[in-house]
């Protein structure tokens, strides 16, 4: 029986990592046999996941021995945090593993929208038509885009915005004014308020919670400047989907990315199809080659330290 269950993908460097000195059982689709994993569990110490395992209720039964929970991402809506601390089970999360490729797409998404058009032209121009008139965009380039959520990857974001010449704001009640952040970065701390009313574009970077749900609501979205463009890589339950559709289809907005979903993958009925300046990606932020490298990585790492008697500065504990 195994001392570590990696139930979700992991980069195979690191689980070879973690099989030099412990007992491994890898099965990237073990989330979906619930039976199966739970049979397994009485010898774990340590569980590597990523979003598709729920770390709640009948799981710790499960697990009586278990002492980590590897994250191999950063959010946390499908483990029950409190429930693993009072049981003393680190959580470990990466950290800092994905923070340039989810503000990357934030960045890309950005830019393609604010142009409008331009990038999806590539069918007509290669059948010979020239739809020029259609195509004209806008510049980023002195333009002001709100942050909400002022956290790691939403510095990444005002950082690599600012090198576009783009003004930065950010509301989080979460970061005091009198930090140092604010003035070594440049970027006015406002309320919301002031971000719905003053923003060119918008870009989220805070956590699914029950203040979070639906923050960004009908009435948030009818104040939004006309042709405002809105980035979504941070959780589904944000944004309200069906008012975001209508207000596209209505010309409002200027446009929208969509990484993350209240439900994953979209059911049959969701209000997107058709829906025109809208781009959907399947929550895939965090995924790129060398952000799996950096996170399977980071979390081998930790959960040996657990496993061997440390506690990384970053572990919930």
């Amino acid at each position: 029986m195994p001392d570590i269950i990696i139930s979700e993908f992991m980069q195979p460097s690191a689980v070879d990592e973690l099989r030099r000195d412990f007992d491994v059982h890898y099965d990237e689709t073990l989330y979906k046999r619930l039976d199966e994993l739970y049979a397994m569990g009485s010898t774990a110490r340590a569980i590597c996941i990523r979003n598709e395992t729920e770390i709640r209720g009948a799981f710790f039964g499960a697990f009586p021995n278990l002492k980590a929970v590897g994250r191999l991402g950063v959010g946390l809506d499908n483990i029950d945090v409190p429930a693993c601390q009072q049981r003393g089970i680190a959580v470990l999360p990466a950290t800092g593993a994905n923070e340039v490729s989810v503000a990357e797409l934030a960045i890309a998404g950005l830019m393609m929208l604010v142009r409008g058009t331009t990038y999806f032209a590539t069918p007509d121009v290669a059948a010979g038509k020239w739809p020029r008139g259609r195509l004209i965009g806008r510049e980023v380039s002195g333009k002001t885009l709100g942050i909400v959520g002022f956290g790691r990857i939403g510095r990444h974001v005002a950082r690599r915005a600012q090198g576009l010449d783009m003004t930065v704001i950010a509301a989080d009640p979460h970061v005091p004014a009198d930090d140092p952040v604010w003035a070594r970065m440049g970027v006015e701390k406002v309320s919301f308020d002031r971000i719905w009313d003053s923003a060119d574009a918008l870009s989220l970077h805070l956590p699914y919670t029950p203040d979070t749900h639906n923050l960004v609501s009908a009435e948030v979205i009818a104040r939004l400047k006309p042709g405002t463009i809105l980035v979504n890589v941070a959780r589904g339950g944000i944004v309200d989907e069906a008012a975001l559709a209508e207000a596209l289809k209505g010309g409002h907005l200027g446009g929208a990315l969509l990484d993350v979903y209240a439900t994953e993958p979209l059911p049959a009925d969701n209000p997107f199809q058709g829906v025109p300046n809208l781009i959907l990606t399947p929550h895939i932020g965090a995924t790129t080659d060398e952000a799996r490298i950096r996170t399977g990585h980071m979390i081998a790492d930790n959960v040996r330290a657990v496993l061997t008697g440390t506690i990384p500065d970053t572990a919930i504990v």
